[in-house]
């Protein structure tokens, strides 16, 4: 059982899924094995599988002393997932495959205060377009995605959203967003049943870049925290291998701890001062920069003086890097986590990254940071459309 991730062996018919996906499993045989059940319950669930589409036979593989095994493979035509990754300023659309593969991307402007109906509606008839439409001639395997992927050419099986604000999982409801005016209060999940007619899976978008980080790069690992360092800041936790959201969906949120108690402190977007998001967010940094007479139109403008190495901009950043780290602290030393990943644009950024770990081996205790592996969240701009595909992977597909 040592050649499959340990968050694969559950049992159950998702998780026969994923071990097929993985390549870990190329038949009923393997999959016994590898889960543990018997060949009557795998050849059940693996049935039920292929009936629903989601698993397809092959042919017979190599016999290794009897009948030749049949070969399970998931179909890579027919069945695609949607994936909405909803930024501040862009979102990114992608169809992927059952094993949660990349098929078609894109990449689009948006203005979140354009409102709800507005942004949601709009991208659930391109990403439904997307997945619909013929491939193109470019669309063979091995091209790989770009910025402008070919499109799926696929039946659509439901679609998965990240939004840039909390969510009520339960619901599927935006609450007290800080940036995202007229959204506080929206229900997603009810606006996308009306719009579209498969299911549809709404969560922030901090969780869907955990998913998809620990999916492809950790799943081995069954503690971690990845933190999205952008034009805000927000935080998604996995547990014994499963994303872990909260009794309402809110676990993870470190936009709004204090770090700043002294007066006057930088008055956050919730209302509050001192806030890390007040302080370390991309758009504090462009605020605290313009206060100090130094220009700056947005976050990308921040990153070009610290590539320069303006010293207001770089000081700033070490900063930033420090507050992350002071909350990150608490964070490991509470929940002991085996990786601490940052993602989003202020991860490119290296006096930043630099300042948080040195704070994080400063403020935890040596135990926490003993085998702690700090790193960069290296899977690209595609990891928040591969997290909205398995939050339907793991929860839409009927089982």
């Amino acid at each position: 059982m040592d050649d499959a991730p340990r968050d694969l062996l559950r049992g159950g018919p998702r998780d026969l899924l994923r071990l097929v996906a993985s390549g870990a499993a190329v038949s009923r045989a393997d999959l016994a094995r590898l889960s543990g059940l018997s060949p009557s319950t795998v050849s059940q669930r693996v049935e039920a599988l292929i009936s629903q589409g989601l698993l397809e036979e092959t042919g017979a593989g190599k016999s290794r002393g009897g009948r030749r095994p049949r070969q399970l493979a998931v179909p890579t035509g027919g069945a695609v997932i949607g994936a909405i990754d909803l930024g501040a300023h862009h979102a990114r659309i992608g169809a992927l495959d059952l094993a949660g593969q990349v098929v078609s991307v894109r990449s689009r402007p948006v203005r979140i205060d354009d409102g709800p109906e507005v942004v949601l509606g709009e991208l659930l008839a391109e990403v439904t377009a997307l997945a619909a439409a013929e491939p193109g001639p470019d669309s063979a395997a091995g091209s790989g995605p770009g910025p402008e992927s070919p499109p799926a050419g696929g039946a659509l099986r439901g679609i998965g959203i990240g939004i840039p604000g909390p969510v009520q999982h339960p619901t599927g409801r935006i609450v007290s967003p800080s940036r995202m005016p007229g959204w506080n209060g929206f229900d997603v999940s009810a606006f996308c049943r009306d719009h579209t007619d498969v299911p549809v899976v709404v969560d922030n978008d901090a969780n869907l870049m955990a998913l998809g980080t620990h999916r492809a790069v950790h799943s081995e690992l069954d503690h971690a925290v990845y933190i999205k360092a952008g034009t805000g800041i927000g935080a998604g936790v996995i547990s014994g291998g499963q994303l872990h959201r909260g009794s309402q969906g809110s676990a993870g949120d470190i936009s709004h701890c204090r770090v700043v108690a002294t007066d006057p402190a930088p008055l956050c977007s919730c209302g509050n001062t001192g806030c890390l998001e007040a302080v370390a967010s991309g758009a504090a940094l462009v605020r605290a920069l313009g206060e100090q007479g130094v220009p700056v139109d947005d976050l990308a403008g921040v990153m070009r003086l610290i590539d320069d190495g303006d010293r207001h901009a770089t000081a700033l950043a070490r900063q930033a890097g420090r507050s992350i780290g002071e909350i990150l602290a608490v964070v490991v030393n509470f929940f002991n986590p085996q990786v601490v990943a940052i993602g989003g644009r202020l991860a490119e950024c290296e006096p930043l990254l630099a300042s948080m770990r040195a704070t994080l081996y400063e403020r935890c205790l040596p135990l926490a940071t003993e085998t702690l592996l700090i790193e960069r969240v290296t899977v690209g701009p595609d990891v928040g459309v591969m997290g909205a595909a398995q939050l339907v992977i793991d929860q839409v597909v009927n089982m």
